[in-house]
This record gives C-alpha cells, structure tokens and sequence, in this order.
C-alpha cells in the first residue's frame, strides 16, 4: 500500500454506514451452510472454499518469489510466474503491458557486526535501491551520531570529521518496548513520564535534523546525499515500527553510499556505544547492483464478455511490495485474492456477459503508477468499465466496502451482497454514497478519473504495526481461511457485476463531507502517474 494515506482512510470517511446482512445475522448465531440458490454462486463456493489454491499461490509468490520491488529481478520473475500462471488456466491473452521505466536495482546479501568495543551481529539490511560496499567487500569503520549543530554552517565545519565513518541519522529511541508493554505493567506515572522524556528527546532530534539545513525523511534524500559528498563510508537508519522486533523498509537515493536500516535495539546500542565516547566500530558488508532504467510492466488477463465484450468488470491488487520481508501482507494477500478469484471464475464462469479483467500493478508503492498508467492507456476500458474491485490492506476477511462517492451506485453494491452467503458478508458495513480515493491505493487511479472503483477493506489484524511495509511481512502472518473467504467474496461479486443488466451510474455525490481542514472536500483531480524515475530531493 502506497505510504500517503492509511489503507483504512478510503472507508472511515463515508458519510453513513450500515450492515449488509439483516439483523438477525449480525447479532445472532454464525449462519451454517451455502444458504442461496443461484447455481453458479454454489460452484463458486465449493471451488473457493473447498478446493481453494490460495496457499499454493502464496506459497510459491511470498516463499519462492519473494519481494517484489518495482524494477527488480525479483519483480520480473513473479510477474513471468503470474503470466504463466494464468495462461495454465485458459487465460491465454495473459502478458505484461509495459507503463514506463523506473530504476532497476538488485539486491544482494548485507551483514553488519559490532566488532568494537565488543562482538556482535547486527539485525540490519540495505534499504531499497542502496549502493552496497565498494566491490561487495566488507568496510569496517567507526560509528559516530549526527551531530547537535547550531546551524547549517556549523553542520558544514563538522562534515570532515565524519569522512571514513558510519554516520547515524535517526531518533535513537529510548525504549524499544512497544507502548502497549509499557501501558499494561508500568504504574500511570512512569508511562506518563516515559512518554514526556520520550517526546523531548524526538522534537529536540528533529531540531538537530533541521540545524543541517538537510532533510532526512520518505522521498527526501537530501541529507544522506550531503553525507555521501562528504565521503562517509555508509549511513546508518532506524525506522522502527513501534512493535516488537520491527521496522519499516523503505528507500534511499544515493549514488555510491550504503544506506542500512538497523533494528531499534542495535541502533540504540550503537548511539549509546557513540554518545557515550565508547568507540563503536562495525563491518559491513552489502551486495546489490543498480541497474540503471529498465522497462516497468502491469500484469493484464481477462476472460472474454459473451454477450458484451466491451464492457468490463475487473479485478484489482498491486503486485509490488517493498523488500524488507516478501510483500506477504502488503499487499501479496490482495494479489492472491485477485488470482484465486480468476481462477475460479475460469472454471465456474467462462463466458460472461461482460469481460472480466485483472490487473496486477506494478509501482503502486511509488505513487500508483501501474494503475495510473493503465488508466490513461486504456481510455475504451475505463470508458466501458462497469465495475472495479480492489484490496490492499492485510490478511483478514473484509469488513468494510464504500460506494467511493457514487450515490447510485450503492443499489448496484447492495443488490449484489444481498445475493451472497451472509457467511461472506455478515462483517461488512457498507459506507454510502462514500467519498472517492484520491491515493492510497489502486482503485483511486480509476475513481479520480470518474470510474466505478471500490476498495475492499479488511480486519487490520496489527497490519500497521508489524507488517505494513516491514521486514516481518512474511508467509506466516496470512489467515488463509480469511484470504479464501475474501477471494470467494470477490469472485461472486465480479459474477454479478457481469450479469447485472444495469450498467453501473457514474453520476457523483453532489455534496461532501467536511475534510480535514474544516472545508468541504472536492472530487480529486484524475492525475497523471510518473512514467519514468524523477530526480531525488
């Protein structure tokens, strides 16, 4: 999930919601069975529920696979795994449509020890797309902290004394127990005054950061670029996730620096080792390989509309993820979702009344630019599209849907969950009429340019804390009895999406919700995506 906005953003901001399923099956007992009778309904659930492929393809993408960043090897090898995949199934128009280039870069192995003033393997990895050591080889050196300056000149007087060393530039946190530790066995007044040295210490580390007269934070660079001029061996960065164990992943722009994320523990071992004058030194060793622009593509299959071909209900999950863990949750769940769905509707479903799609985006976590770029290269499609159906956010089973701003469109939405198994649908509360993504994930591509898209939403099950774009988003962390339920949801949606005989309105709401910012919102605007890699800030 692209880092703008939290993934539960796009649903909590309806104007209304309410229950899909009668009272009665929201307060009373779980329903038992397959209780509808429409034929192709009950196939679909045997298929989804009984003979379901979700692990097989988790499996395969999350263990074999692997992470899937945007421009990697990684990335090309499971979407030549997805192509192949769908084709085995009868999908054979199943291929990579190119969208742009971005910048290619592999990733190789990083080890860093302490190996003074005692030994000591380090957790730590490169951030994405980071140089690694000259020729792979270990570098060892001294670790110092950025220093507390006056101001940028001073900042500048300082830079020749960090030339050869690792230069530490993130909040050393004081406690890596997460608050929630903290909350249950610490009296009230040792919480609240942890948190207040806790606060202190942040602001007075921001003010240090600004002293630089540099940036260091997602998408600004500037500071580490400073420090590469500078001539420090490496950059070392927490971005600790405020769980146990756990950090975010994410990126860096430098040319020949490594540029390591090290876990809260370590770091704040190194900063004490710094501060404290007690000579750290570490050995690094990072492996990866930038490969310059390469050509950057969205995964695209359908199955052809019998009765009308050129109108289209599609299928919708971002395919990349950050390479910290393997893009299990984030969002390996929707793409394995998207599939078993296809999978199911190839077998159940063969000749639709309307053309069924499914794309699996690249780039989403840069900006949704796979989407966004199908969206402005297929004018017809988005012109003809009756419904899109999108997930992006973890392992459990959806709990919430929205009209995305489309009053009309909430009848469509209802009619159909009203035909599925309250098995499937007793959790979900509908938010009408909506209001319409602007970011954040892939259906706001379509809905910013006047679509019909809706994001599923799922149970967070800690999504944020410990595997939203961390280096714990592995194979483990998947409720696969959810995910199957949620690819039998989507599946019997997009069925009654083709069958429906009313093409799906696209007139707006007419009146918004107050934002943020105490005016009304406004329909976001239908923005281009970057098609090839910007400069760095």
């Amino acid at each position: 999930m692209y880092r703008r906005i939290a993934a539960s953003g796009l649903i909590v901001l309806a104007a209304a919601a309410v229950p899909v399923a009668p009272a009665a099956a929201q307060f009373g007992p779980p329903a038992s069975g397959f209780v509808v009778e429409n034929p192709v309904l009950r196939r679909i659930w045997a298929l989804g529920m009984d003979s379901s492929h979700a692990e097989a393809l988790a499996q395969v993408l999350f263990d074999s696979l692997g992470p899937r960043l945007t421009g990697s090897p990684g990335m090309e090898a499971a979407q030549d795994w997805a192509v192949n995949t769908y084709k085995s199934w009868g999908l054979t128009d199943a291929r990579k449509e190119q969208y742009g280039t971005w910048r290619g870069w592999r990733r190789g192995v990083t080890h860093l020890d302490l190996v003074a003033p005692r030994v000591r393997s380090l957790e730590g990895t490169m951030l994405a797309w980071s140089p690694g050591t000259p020729k792979g080889k270990p570098v060892r050196a001294p670790v110092v902290a950025l220093p507390d300056v006056a101001d940028s000149a001073a900042f500048i007087a300082w830079l020749p004394q960090a030339k050869g060393k690792f230069v530490m530039v993130s909040f050393p946190q004081p406690t890596c127990r997460p608050d929630t530790s903290w909350e249950h066995w610490a009296s009230p007044a040792v919480y609240d005054s942890m948190k207040a040295r806790r606060q202190a210490a942040q602001q007075a580390w921001t003010q240090r950061i600004v002293h630089t007269g540099y940036e260091y934070r997602y998408g600004h660079y500037s500071l580490a670029r400073r420090l590469e001029a500078a001539g420090v061996a490496g950059v070392i960065s927490n971005y600790w996730s405020q769980g146990w164990g756990v950090d975010k992943i994410f990126d860096t722009y430098v040319d020949h620096t490594p540029v390591v994320d090290v876990s809260c523990e370590d770091y704040s071992l190194l900063y004490r080792l710094a501060e404290h004058h007690q000579g750290p030194v570490v050995e690094l060793q990072a492996e990866s390989q930038a490969r310059g622009e390469v050509p950057v593509y969205n995964v695209v299959a359908s199955i052809k509309g019998a009765e009308l071909p050129n109108e289209y209900v599609m299928l919708s999950a971002h395919f990349d993820s950050w390479d910290g863990g393997s893009g299990a949750t984030d969002n390996g769940t929707g793409t394995v979702m998207m599939m078993e769905a296809m999978r199911i509707l190839s077998i159940v479903y063969p000749h639709p009344r309307r053309t069924i799609l499914i794309g699996d985006w690249s780039g989403e976590e840069e900006g949704l630019l796979g989407s966004k770029g199908f969206v402005a290269d297929h004018p017809a499609i988005l012109d003809s599209l009756q419904a899109l159906f999108n997930q992006d956010n973890g392992t459990g089973h959806v709990e919430s849907m929205s009209a995305s701003g489309y009053p009309a469109a909430s009848g469509n939405l209802a009619r159909y969950l009203a035909q599925i198994p309250t098995d499937l649908t007793r959790d979900i509360k509908f938010s009408f009429p909506g209001v319409p993504g602007g970011g954040g994930t892939d259906h706001a591509s379509f809905v910013m340019c006047g679509a019909p898209g809706f994001g599923l939403g799922s149970g967070q099950w800690d999504y944020g804390l410990y595997t939203w774009h961390t280096n714990r988003d592995t194979y483990d962390k998947i409720s696969f009895d959810d995910l199957k339920g949620n690819a039998t949801l989507v599946a019997m949606l997009a069925y009654l999406a083709s069958e429906d005989p009313q093409f799906m309105s696209r007139v707006k709401r007419d009146v918004m919700p107050t934002g943020r910012n105490g005016q009304p919102m406004t329909w976001p605007a239908c923005t281009p995506g970057a098609r090839s890699t910007p400069a760095p800030q």
